[in-house]
């Protein structure tokens, strides 16, 4: 019975041990393989349109700017038929456009009250800091006083920076033709000029160029001994802290806005706005009367027009002989009578 048992036992043993050899399609040495992976979902939801900003004002200006005009392809490609390359010529012109020391930190209607007024200064060095600033015109025409002023600065600012001796005196340069409100509210209408500031804008000192040796090392000089302290500083009832400041800052603001408005209009198109608009002028006030009618022309003709140029004056004599006396009559009618 045991080894009846036994055999049961190692058949049903080897039975369960092959039943996985009865796969169908499956030899053994195959590799089994796992279930198909679940597909990966490929839609992707469309994003929203960002909304485009409608285009502004100094957008659709630069549309007329010269530069732009000449710098798109169509312009590119005509200059080229010319034989000329536009691009490179206009890379020439910028350079060329470069006349002051890029250093100098330019100052404009934007950025003064970050860069001056609100300078993150300790109360010491608040009371130290000193500005030198030049508001120059070389850029927008050909003044010679300007050039040569500007080239005084540039090389007394690169000196100080090798020398490294004025660490209280920060540089600036105003370019006059574009910058409005400051230089209205320094009352400012013609450059250039050289400016001393100091209390963050409060205690402003100017000078002209003929006020000034502009001579090389001449200005560092006059920075290093604090020459400025001989000149009063501007104070009237329009300067900073006066009673009529409030003035001068509404003409700043004001006139802002009006140069805002007009730069937008390219150099280019402003000349030939306005030469047009001369030229309709001149013609309306040199213009011709309106031709005369024929009745006019004839009324003309009937009016008197006073003594006739021909008329010959006559003397007091020719009168007097002209008239003659009675008995002078007499006799001449006797003296006929005999003959």
């Amino acid at each position: 019975m045991k080894l009846l048992a036994a055999s049961w036992g190692i058949l049903a043993f080897t039975a369960f041990t092959n039943a996985q050899y009865f796969s169908e399609g499956w030899t053994p040495g195959q590799p089994t393989t796992e279930g198909a992976p679940e597909p990966v979902p490929t839609f992707v939801p469309p994003q929203k349109p960002v909304p485009r900003s409608p285009p502004s004002l100094s957008d659709l200006a630069g549309l007329f700017d010269l530069k732009n005009i000449l710098s798109t392809a169509p312009a590119v490609s005509f200059f080229s038929r010319l034989g000329i390359n536009i691009t490179e010529r206009l890379e020439v012109a910028a350079e060329g456009a470069k006349i002051w020391d890029e250093r100098v930190p330019l100052i404009t209607d934007n950025n003064y009250q970050d860069l001056i007024v609100n300078e993150p200064l300790t109360k010491q060095e608040e009371k130290d800091r000193t500005w030198i600033i030049i508001i120059s015109v070389s850029a927008g025409k050909q003044d010679g006083i300007s050039k040569f002023m500007d080239d005084v600065f540039d090389a007394a600012y690169n000196e100080t920076l090798i020398a490294g001796d004025l660490p209280n005196i920060r540089w600036g340069r105003i370019d006059y033709f574009n910058v409005t409100a400051v230089t209205t509210k320094w009352a400012i209408w013609q450059a250039p000029y050289l400016v001393i500031l100091k209390d963050r804008g409060q205690t402003l000192r100017f000078y002209r160029p003929h006020q000034l040796r502009l001579r090389e090392g001449v200005m560092r000089d006059f920075l290093a001994t604090e020459g400025w302290e001989t000149t009063s500083p501007w104070k009237t009832a329009y300067a900073p802290g006066g009673d009529r400041e409030f003035i001068m800052d509404f003409l700043a603001v004001w006139m802002t806005k009006v140069y805002n408005t007009f730069i937008l209009i390219p150099r280019w198109l402003l000349f030939v706005l306005s030469g047009s608009a001369a030229s309709v002028v001149i013609n309306i006030l040199h213009r011709s009367s309106a031709p005369k009618t024929p009745r006019q022309a004839a009324a003309n003709q009937r009016a008197p027009t006073g003594p006739s140029s021909t008329q010959v004056p006559v003397s007091s004599e020719q009168v007097s002989s002209a008239v003659a006396s009675p008995t002078q009559a007499g006799k001449r009618k006797r003296a006929k009578a005999k003959k």
